[in-house]
């Protein structure tokens, strides 16, 4: 997994509440085994008209949103049933961070595995960030993981919270096979002792 300490991006805004990893990632392009790929079919139903052309009023093909990084949502961003493909997709699409008063936890444990970074902030906040999405083209984020922080060129500053045993992992690109890792020395020690006993 990539370490995530810093990121700028571009604001993409969908202002929807309650999208769910169905719509995310639609269940007929689950059949892929890697973790790449699934870029080109996130959101299909909403992305593209029935013909494939793309749709022109979809949130993410409005041109100020293209090459977007920093996606911002409403409450229960990622309910639904709880695919690791929904956050293979956005990541695999170029979304490194989320931002939305509220997430579903699966979804939410699931980004953490796959360096995106979840933001939970307040309703109100997220609504001032809609509004300066709305009121400045291409408008960026700079989100610092290190202090915290999310940052805009118009003098904006904010905080957020984050576990600080997920802001670690991050930090240092560390998924949950990588923990494991860690501890191979203990394991390799506790397997060596096991066997020791079972020949004695």
């Amino acid at each position: 997994m990539e370490p995530f300490t810093k990121h700028a991006g571009l604001v993409a805004s969908m202002d929807r509440a309650a999208v769910d990893t169905d719509q995310i990632i639609p269940k007929q392009f689950l059949k892929r085994i890697e973790r790449t790929g699934f870029g080109q079919f996130l959101f299909f139903d909403w992305r593209f008209n029935e013909d494939g052309s793309d749709n022109p009023n979809f949130e993410l093909n409005k041109p100020e949103a293209k090459g977007a990084t920093v996606l911002l949502a409403r409450r229960n961003f990622g309910c639904g049933s709880s695919r690791e493909h929904a956050v293979w997709a956005l990541a695999d699409y170029g979304i490194k961070v989320i931002i939305a008063p509220s997430f579903a936890d699966i979804f939410y444990n699931n980004c953490f595995k796959n360096s995106v970074l979840p933001i939970k902030l307040s309703e109100e906040t997220v609504e001032q960030l809609f509004a300066l999405a709305a009121k400045h083209p291409e408008y960026r984020l700079s989100v610092d993981l290190e202090a915290q922080t999310i940052t805009d060129e118009y003098g904006l500053k904010l905080s957020f919270e984050i576990d600080e045993s997920r802001r670690r992992n991050m930090l240092q690109g560390l998924d949950d096979i990588a923990l494991t890792l860690l501890q191979e020395d203990k394991i390799s020690a506790y397997e060596a002792g096991k066997r020791f006993v079972s020949q004695t």
